[in-house]
């Protein structure tokens, strides 16, 4: 007679695969270190910032502020920093955070008229008992760490948000071309492993609006064991199902850092079966082992790696 014993015995032994020596381990998925890792090709030349703490044996997390600030000062970049479209009133507000290999973090949101976010969110990390700061505290903070107050608003993203105005239709398209954030993963020689993320958020956004760029566990999430991941894309999606902690979750389980940002953007369309066309969210992760990956909803989206092998611009697999 098959007894109730019995059956939990096979059922847990179906669950969890075993060999004549006991347990198998997960598959472990390796690459090299250091490496650097950061959403669209626009990010070659932050890349190559990150790429030169880490190739001196410098440290992950000052590598991906240095990566990501080079962005941040680029006026010609309309999603990030200095020169990004501003929300329909005409204000260019901030989002980013930090993660570091203690798991650490740091974040500012909807701050104003500050060239680096990424620093400020470094020095809430640092400098403060707490992990978030908003808008006009933000700022107040930033300026008594002291950071300038500079107009980020350029002639061009004035252009822009004019034009719009004519219209006012609102209908995100985020892509190479409006890629919205630039999200960075490094591992340096030593094994540390952090990221960063930094965005002036969707253009033509509400007063107020604030993305997943800088929220930890959806724009960005660090596990000191596992590994980090990083969101790029419509973040009221990201935000629906803290994105890049699922992804570090699925690494964990045993998936690769592309089958685990695979799972999490089918995740999104599980959710919006009917607008599966409508919607592009990516994901980059990297392990602690130094493999990395990427997955996204829609074609376009890709990745900047450098490593020892040099820098490439790889396209990653996707979904629609």
């Amino acid at each position: 007679m098959y007894s109730r014993k019995d059956f939990l015995k096979t059922s847990i032994a179906g669950l969890v695969p075993v060999s004549f020596s006991g347990i198998l381990k997960p598959k472990k998925f390796t690459g090299t270190k250091p490496v650097v890792i950061s959403t669209w090709k626009t990010a070659k030349n932050a890349n190559k910032a990150a790429w030169s703490v880490l190739s001196k044996g410098g440290y992950a997390l000052d590598a991906v502020e240095k990566g990501v600030k080079v962005e941040e000062a680029n006026p010609k970049n309309s999603t990030v920093g200095y020169g990004g479209r501003p929300d329909r009133d005409g204000n260019v507000t901030l989002d980013a955070c930090v993660m570091d290999e203690k798991g650490d973090c740091g974040s500012v949101m909807y701050l104003e008229n500050m060239m680096h976010p990424v620093s400020v969110a470094r020095k809430v990390m640092t400098d403060t008992p707490h992990s978030i700061l908003v808008g006009a505290g933000a700022k107040k903070f930033a300026l008594e760490s002291g950071f300038k107050e500079e107009d980020l608003l350029t002639e061009e993203s004035k252009k822009a948000w004019k034009k719009w105005l004519e219209k006012e239709d609102y209908n995100p398209e985020i892509n190479v071309e409006n890629h919205d954030t630039i999200g960075m993963l490094a591992l340096d020689e030593k094994g540390r492993i952090s990221g960063a993320c930094t965005t002036s958020g969707a253009a033509w956004k509400m007063n107020g609006r604030v993305g997943d760029s800088p929220i930890i566990g959806s724009g960005l999430f660090i596990d000191p064991k596992i590994g980090g991941a990083v969101a790029t894309g419509l973040g009221e999606e990201v935000i629906k199902t803290a994105g890049s902690h699922l992804v570090v979750e699925m690494m964990r389980a045993g998936h690769s850092p592309e089958e685990a940002c695979k799972i999490a953007v089918e995740r999104i369309i599980e959710r919006n079966p009917d607008n599966k066309k409508g919607i592009q969210v990516a994901y980059i992760a990297l392990n602690v082992d130094g493999a990395f990956g990427g997955y996204s909803i829609q074609d376009g989206f890709d990745a900047v790696v450098t490593n020892t092998d040099g820098q490439r611009v790889q396209p990653m697999n996707f979904l629609v």
